[in-house]
């Protein structure tokens, strides 16, 4: 079919042809065509709302092509990003409740990251989420880990006088709370600041570790294990005002396409921490795992720090973590 010009480059994402057909945008900052599994889901979100036959495309746009990582959220909630997989924790700036979302050991593993979806915890967030001018279509939950330059991060005395790296204020709070110092940068970039010295270690996902190929620069990984004090929420996210705009055909086309999504990536996400781990070992890098007193002291750390600190800025704050940990 004949396409017609877009009403702009970023502005008026939502476009059609003289023949009906609906043109959406996603945008993301992770690697495109290199395995990173949220760049597969926004990837088979495409796959399969074109294939619906709806007179609708989705256009993807990954490694921050098209808007820089921390410009998505305003962007896609105001309406002029369509479509974007995006790490919620960068929003807290805006919205701190979101730090919920990567909050140390919340989580702890993929089953019962699977079971927060369906709670009233999730209920909480995704209301925000709503109000603000997003829907969610695919839960994703991603385990991470710690790398570093210098020694082995295990307990909170090995994190001490080193400069990091964290996703989000929460766990900033809990490291320097153990002594570290911390530089804030998107996951995009910590590989130049492990390259330059302006990094000694960095704390991102499983994902992320593998993608943007950190083993280059690292002496020392920190697997998840069995003991995963970090898990970061990076949904797939549509716009309320363009998805309102469409017609129920290509509403349902996203919805399931979203739906299959989250499937694959429940199942291929598991996979991750083993890929990361052979990729690191095959590097040379020494890889170890934090043992149950190590997360008990990082959890005693945590408790004093990031959570007192969210209960204090978050109305109902700690009611809202005492779900979290209520889902068993």
């Amino acid at each position: 079919m004949l396409r017609v010009t877009m009403v702009a480059a970023i502005g008026g994402l939502l476009a059609s042809t003289a023949m009906g057909q609906t043109v959406l945008k996603a945008s993301h900052q992770f690697p495109g065509g290199k395995g990173d599994i949220r760049d597969e889901m926004v990837q088979m979100i495409a796959r399969d709302v074109a294939a619906a036959n709806v007179g609708l495309e989705i256009q993807v746009f990954p490694g921050s092509s098209l808007y820089k990582p921390n410009d998505q959220w305003n962007a896609v909630t105001r309406g002029l990003l369509d479509m974007t997989s995006f790490p919620l924790d960068y929003a807290s700036g805006r919205y701190p409740i979101f730090s919920a979302t990567l909050m140390p050991g919340l989580v702890g593993n993929f089953d019962r990251a699977v079971r927060l979806n369906d709670s009233e915890f999730m209920t909480d967030i995704k209301k925000v989420i709503e109000d603000a001018g997003a829907i969610v279509i695919s839960d994703a939950w991603l385990s991470g880990a710690f790398a570093s330059k210098k020694s082995c991060i295990t307990s909170p005395e090995t994190i001490k006088g080193q400069v990091i790296r964290a996703a989000g204020p929460a766990f900033e709070e809990m490291l320097v709370a153990a002594g570290a110092s911390i530089s804030s940068m998107p996951s995009s970039e910590i590989y130049t600041g492990m390259q330059t010295g302006v990094l000694d270690a960095a704390n991102t996902s499983s994902a992320s570790f593998v993608s943007y190929r950190l083993f280059e620069h690292a002496k020392c990984l920190t697997a998840p294990g069995d003991n995963a004090l970090w898990f970061m929420y990076e949904p797939v996210l549509v716009s309320k005002k363009i998805f309102d705009g469409l017609t129920p055909e290509q509403q349902k086309a996203i919805l399931t396409a979203g739906e299959k999504a989250e499937a694959f990536f429940n199942e291929e996400v598991r996979k991750g921490d083993q890929t990361m781990i052979d990729a690191y070992k095959k590097a040379g890098v020494e890889v170890v795992e934090m043992s149950k007193e190590d997360y008990d002291a990082w959890l005693a750390v945590a408790k004093e720090s990031s959570y007192k600190n969210f209960a204090a800025k978050v109305p109902d704050g700690d009611k809202l973590i005492e779900k979290a940990l209520a889902v068993k």
